[in-house]
C-alpha cells in the first residue's frame, strides 16, 4: 500500500525545502544536489548513473526505480535554477518560506517542485510491474545543455520507456508543445585609437551597433510574418539581445565588443534559415574591418541549441497523461523552450506536465502553491496505479 495523496504532499513539501537549499543556479556545481539525491535513492535500492560534464563539475542523473523492463515512464526536470543577483526578494531564495497558501523559494517552480514530488513518491515506484525513469539534467537554464547526454545513455542502455513527462511548470495542465531555442553569441573587433581621431582605428561598439540594428529589424519582420493561425503566445518566433558588454572607457575607441541573443522558434520555422542573411552579414562586416585592420573582424558563434516540441497527433505520452492529470482541456503548447523536445527527437513519446506557473518562474519571490504540489503528489498516486497494471 503506497502513500496517500496528502501523505505524499507533506514528503514532497519537506523535499522540496532540501532541494531549494541547494544553490544550483547555472554558474555553480550542482553535484551536492546529486549527491543528496543519490543518497535517496541507495536508500531504496534504485541502480542510478551520472552523466558527468566534460570537467566533472556537474551531471546529470538517471535512475530506474522498480524492474528493469520495457514500458515504462520518464519523469524529467533540471537541477539548475536562475540567479536571484539584483532581485528583490523577501525571505531567503534558497531557504523554503511558507505564507499563507504559498511556499516561496527559487526553483520552487521552476522546477524543483516536480522534482521533489518524483522523490518523495519514488518510494512507492519501487515494486511495480513497469518502471519509473528519474531524469535529472543540468544546465537547462543556459541553452538545454546538460540533457542530450544523458539522453543518448538513457536510450542506449535502458529498456525502452513508453513516454516521458518533463515537469516544467504547467500548473499540472498536460502541454503537448512548445518552441525551439538557439542562442548565439557575436564578437566584434575593432582598433583602439584616441576617441578624438576616429580615422586612426575602428570602435568595435560603432560596429555591432550596425549588427544589432539588423537584429532588431529582423526581429520586427519576424512578428509581421506570424502565422495567425500559430497555436502559441506570441505566434512568431522570437529574437532578443539579452547582454551586452562593450569599450574600456568612453574616450577610447572601443576594442571589443561582445553581445548574445536567442532566438526562439515555432516547430515549423528554421533557425538556420531565419539567421542566413545576418550570418552574411557578419561575414561581410569582417571582411571589411581586416581590410582596414589586421587584428579587427567579426564573427558570430552558436552557443547551444535546442529543438522544438512538436505536438504529437494522438501521441502515446498525451493520452495517458492527461488522464492521470484529469486533464480534458484543449491542446496547449507554450513558447519558452525545454528539454521536451530533446527527448522527442531522441525517439520518446514526449508531453510537459508540472506543478507550478511559468509566470511565478525567474521572478523574485518565486513560488508555488500549495494546491498544485498537492495536485501533483496525486498525480504522482495515479501513475503508480497505473503502473502495477
Amino acid at each position: 500500500m503506497g502513500a496517500t495523496a496528502e501523505e505524499l504532499s507533506v514528503k514532497a513539501t519537506d523535499m522540496l525545502a532540501r532541494l531549494v537549499a541547494f544553490d544550483t543556479t547555472s554558474r555553480l556545481s550542482n553535484l551536492a544536489l546529486i549527491e543528496c539525491v543519490e543518497a535517496e535513492l541507495a536508500k531504496l535500492g534504485a541502480p542510478s548513473w551520472r552523466v558527468e560534464n566534460s570537467d566533472g563539475s556537474k551531471a546529470n542523473l538517471y535512475a530506474t526505480l522498480g524492474p528493469p523492463v520495457e514500458g515504462g515512464v520518464v519523469l524529467s526536470g533540471h537541477t539548475d535554477v536562475v540567479p536571484v543577483d539584483g532581485q528583490n526578494w523577501t525571505s531567503d531564495p534558497f531557504t523554503l518560506t511558507r505564507r499563507g497558501e504559498r511556499l516561496f523559494g527559487r526553483g520552487a517552480s521552476d522546477m524543483k517542485g516536480f522534482l521533489a514530488l518524483a522523490l518523495a513518491a519514488a518510494p512507492d515506484f519501487v515494486g511495480l510491474k513497469r518502471p519509473v525513469h528519474l531524469a535529472f539534467s543540468y544546465d537547462e537554464e543556459v541553452g538545454c545543455i546538460g540533457a542530450p547526454s544523458m539522453i543518448r545513455e538513457m536510450a542506449a542502455n535502458l529498456p525502452k520507456s513508453a513516454c516521458v513527462i518533463v515537469g516544467e511548470p504547467t500548473s499540472m495542465n498536460v502541454v503537448s508543445g512548445h518552441k525551439g531555442i538557439s542562442t548565439y553569441l557575436v564578437t566584434v573587433k575593432g582598433h583602439e585609437a584616441h576617441s578624438s581621431l576616429t580615422h586612426h582605428g575602428v570602435s568595435a561598439n560603432m560596429a555591432a551597433i550596425r549588427l544589432m540594428h539588423s537584429l532588431v529589424e529582423l526581429s520586427e519582420q519576424l512578428e509581421r510574418d506570424a502565422d495567425p493561425e500559430s497555436p502559441f503566445d506570441p505566434k512568431h518566433a522570437t529574437l532578443t539581445i539579452g547582454q551586452i558588454n562593450g569599450g574600456t572607457a568612453v574616450n577610447i575607441l572601443a576594442r571589443e565588443c561582445v553581445f548574445a541573443f536567442d532566438l526562439r522558434v515555432p516547430p515549423d520555422v528554421d533557425p538556420v534559415e531565419v539567421l542566413e542573411p545576418f550570418h552574411a552579414e557578419v561575414q561581410a562586416m569582417d571582411a571589411a574591418l581586416k581590410s582596414r585592420y589586421q587584428d579587427a573582424g567579426a564573427t558570430i558563434v552558436k552557443r547551444s541549441g535546442s529543438p522544438p516540441c512538436r505536438p504529437e497527433h494522438d501521441g502515446v505520452a498525451e493520452r495517458f497523461v492527461r488522464r492521470l492529470a484529469g486533464d480534458n482541456g484543449p491542446p496547449r503548447v507554450v513558447s519558452y523552450a525545454a528539454e521536451a523536445g530533446q527527448f522527442q527527437e531522441a525517439g520518446f513519446s514526449t508531453v510537459i506536465c508540472g506543478p507550478g506557473s511559468i509566470e511565478q518562474a525567474h521572478q523574485p519571490d518565486e513560488y508555488v502553491d500549495i494546491s498544485q504540489i498537492e495536485r501533483g503528489a496525486a498525480f504522482m498516486v495515479r501513475l503508480a496505479e497505473a503502473l502495477v497494471q
